[in-house]
């Protein structure tokens, strides 16, 4: 199960990247997509609750898919022959393909107890929360 979920998070990846192609990202738009989102982590300066917060703020599909949605949308809200707000959709794909690619490596959404522990599991060698307590 855990390749054929693997699988499923390369195939989106891949659409990703072919979707900033057909949008005619520039280069560091695929930059961005490798590292971009992880700037989310800078909230564990704070505290964990306030790391796992904004971590996972910038690794939510859900958003990401209400950037492209609304850079299909109009002001008024119908929808366009093409992209109103083109930097919208691109930032939703990017946001997409790197929850995709961390999802991929198996690093997951994060609970607000520690780093390591994800809805995927902990991360790490030692699997064990709090130094292997």
């Amino acid at each position: 199960m855990k390749n054929l979920l693997r699988t499923e998070e390369l195939a989106q990846l891949v659409l990703c990247t072919i979707l900033l192609s057909v949008f005619a990202a520039p280069w560091w738009a695929y930059l961005l997509l490798a590292v971009g989102p992880d700037i989310g982590m800078v909230g564990y300066l704070a505290n964990a609750r306030t790391g796992a917060f904004t971590y996972n703020l910038f690794h939510h599909k859900g958003l990401a898919l209400v950037l492209v949605a609304m850079g299909f949308t109009s002001a008024v809200g119908t929808w366009a022959a093409g992209f109103q707000s083109p930097w919208l959709p691109t930032a939703g794909v990017i946001l997409y393909g790197h929850s995709c690619l961390d999802r991929l490596l198996g690093f997951g959404l994060k609970f607000n107890d520690h780093f390591q522990h994800t809805h995927l599991g902990w991360i790490g060698r030692e699997h064990r929360p709090y130094g292997g307590q």
